[in-house]
């Protein structure tokens, strides 16, 4: 018996594409303004070469994508392959016989975003397109959180011995057996033993640590001149651009380690934390469970559940002092704010004064002997309730389901926007529902 198909393709229409458009990832691809988003980019040009798999669109799509499934570039090129939806919504469906086989595609397309946009300008276009669907702009949330990196919890000794393997495994011996020369006398393989019984214990004393720091700081002091001097007598020994700079961020380790060990720890600014990220600062954030993050400080303000970012740097600011620029930027963007929410950090003198000369109601408790009435008691209680249940909740939802618990990618630019596409992929989904909502039919009585 012969199986005729349910449905047939005719004149180029598929009823993937139909499926596809009628799905939660089709309503998310209609949520984004692509054509202002790649008109922020500079115009393809065709050159030599094989042809790119992505355009403009395909590349924004991809960090969308990316952000939504929470998976990783290789997963998310291997999914790209066989599911035909994720393909319609990057705008390249792929043939029968095509696959993409070079897993770089994700980290080329980083380079190049971050070569040739900044999430700054991609915000405004989001946020012009979005602020039709915002109703309640006349109330504002804002708070600040912390987006970790991805580094294991850093300690001046393993910093310190990292430094040290890079000059003299990764670098000098490695120049010595090249040149057919003798290694320069040190002693690393000493250290060497005596950094991994210090690893093994389970617990060093205070006494014992500060012996391996004086140690690590005198041994990496001494490869430091020695590598030097091999690359003064060398003419640069073929050393890479990217090692020169990592040479220059181990320089500046050991100044600040040698700095450490007669000075309190508060008297150093931009510490270095990690010699692979070497722009990550320590942000002491004063949590019960974790006093001190790692990654990039972010101040958000929230407009009717949807979220944007105010400011986002590595080095730790006082969210407090943000508040008069962040009601200039509501008002550019939404119009006039009439209520805020905030904690009671933001309940400075000059904020209050701020808020009562621009008549914005805020959740701030009251100062003096005046309290606030039943209506107004009712209503700042409910502010703290939205900013303390809404916005913390997406705090939380962003960082486990949108991939912003740990971000992997390197450098400071690149995290940033690892950042961005996150917040911005939930806020896709959001309008994406809020319009599916809008457009449903009301359902009729049942007679």
């Amino acid at each position: 018996m012969i199986q005729l198909p349910l449905f047939k393709d005719f004149d180029g229409y598929s009823p993937k594409y139909h499926f596809f458009k009628n799905s939660l990832l089709g309503q998310i691809h209609d949520s984004i303004p692509w054509d202002d988003l790649v008109s922020c980019l500079p115009e393809e040009r065709s050159g030599r070469g094989a042809p790119s798999w992505f355009g403009g669109k395909g590349m924004f799509a991809l960090m969308f994508l990316k952000a939504y499934l929470n998976t990783s570039d290789r997963q998310l090129l291997e999914r790209y392959n066989t599911d035909w939806a994720l393909q319609y919504f990057c705008g390249k469906v792929l043939a029968e016989n095509q696959h993409i086989r070079d897993m770089t595609i994700m980290t080329r397309v980083r380079a190049y975003l971050e070569k040739h946009c900044e999430w700054e300008r991609l915000q405004e276009v989001l946020i012009n397109h979005w602020k039709r669907d915002v109703n309640n702009t006349h109330v504002l949330l804002m708070d600040a959180t912390c987006y970790e990196s991805f580094i294991r919890f850093p300690t001046d000794v393993k910093l310190l011995w990292e430094c040290c393997e890079w000059v003299f495994e990764k670098q000098m011996f490695r120049f010595c057996s090249q040149m057919g020369g003798k290694r320069p006398r040190s002693k690393f393989r000493e250290q060497r033993i005596a950094h991994m019984t210090y690893s093994r214990k389970r617990k060093n004393s205070f006494r014992e640590t500060l012996r391996r720091r004086k140690a690590l700081v005198y041994l990496l002091g001494k490869g430091i001149g020695q590598l030097q001097q091999i690359l003064d007598s060398n003419k640069g020994a073929d050393l890479g651009l990217k090692d020169f700079a990592r040479f220059a961020v181990i320089k500046k380790v050991h100044r600040q380690q040698e700095f450490l060990l007669d000075n309190p720890p508060a008297a150093l600014k931009d510490r270095i934390v990690s010699l692979h990220k070497p722009y990550l600062r320590p942000i002491v954030r004063g949590k019960e469970n974790r006093p001190v993050e790692f990654g990039a400080k972010a101040h958000i303000l929230q407009v009717d559940g949807l979220t944007f970012i105010d400011k986002l740097d590595f080095n730790a600011f006082n969210e407090c002092t943000r508040l008069k620029l962040s009601v200039a930027k509501h008002r550019r963007f939404f119009g006039p704010v009439n209520q805020l929410g905030a904690d009671r950090i933001y309940a400075t003198n000059k904020n209050r004064s701020f808020c009562t000369a621009n008549r914005i109601f805020t959740c701030f408790p009251k100062k003096g002997p005046k309290k606030h009435d039943r209506a107004e008691k009712i209503l700042s209680s409910e502010i703290s309730k939205q900013r303390a249940t809404v916005m913390e909740g997406v705090f939380g939802t962003n960082k486990e389901f949108y991939g912003l618990r740990k971000i992997r990618v390197k450098g400071d630019k690149r995290e940033k926007f690892a950042i961005f596409f996150g917040i911005m992929a939930a806020n896709a989904v959001k309008i994406a529902k809020r319009r599916a909502e809008t457009e449903r039919p009301p359902q009729q009585n049942a007679a």
